[in-house]
């Protein structure tokens, strides 16, 4: 009975080393992948427009280039508010190409700017890419401004 039980313990791990060998090619191979698929390759995630005053010029690009071997498309490019208004080029971007996202802000509003847009594409590498704005607007009044009393210009009323 002992040895009985030895045999099956013995072909048990046979089978497991062999199994355990077999599978190690197919995984080396599977990390080895050649791909003709876009590729999406942004030159900064994130915009720092800084301290800007209200109504300033609130545009910025965020610059992109396919490094993949097949065309580029953007299919959806969206803000996270409706003062974010993102515009992108509608045509494939062809390998090794580069392009832009121009995104407008609304400096009419005062205040923390802390905005998302999300790029959608065909890319393999990553399909959705989160980009970031951020600053801070000010009142235009403080910045054209100086205080009254503080303004040597300023005419003084005759009593």
């Amino acid at each position: 009975m002992l040895i009985v039980l030895l045999a099956c313990f013995g072909t048990c791990i046979a089978q497991n080393t062999a199994t355990k060998t077999e599978k190690t090619p197919k995984a080396e191979k599977n990390t080895v992948k050649k791909t003709k698929a876009p590729q999406i390759h942004f030159d900064a995630l994130e915009h720092d427009y800084g301290t800007i005053f209200e109504e300033d010029n609130g545009t910025c690009e965020f610059s992109f280039k396919n490094t993949g071997k097949e065309p580029l498309v953007l299919q959806n490019v969206y803000s996270s508010c409706g003062c974010t208004v993102p515009s992108w080029p509608k045509e494939p971007i062809m390998p090794g190409k580069s392009s832009a996202i121009t995104v407008k802000y609304n400096t009419s509003r005062i205040g923390k700017i802390n905005k998302m847009i999300t790029v959608i594409s065909n890319a393999e590498n990553t399909p959705r890419v989160e980009l970031f704005i951020k600053g801070e607007v000010k009142p235009k009044a403080s910045a054209s401004f100086p205080e009254k009393e503080n303004n040597p210009l300023q005419v003084q009323p005759k009593h």
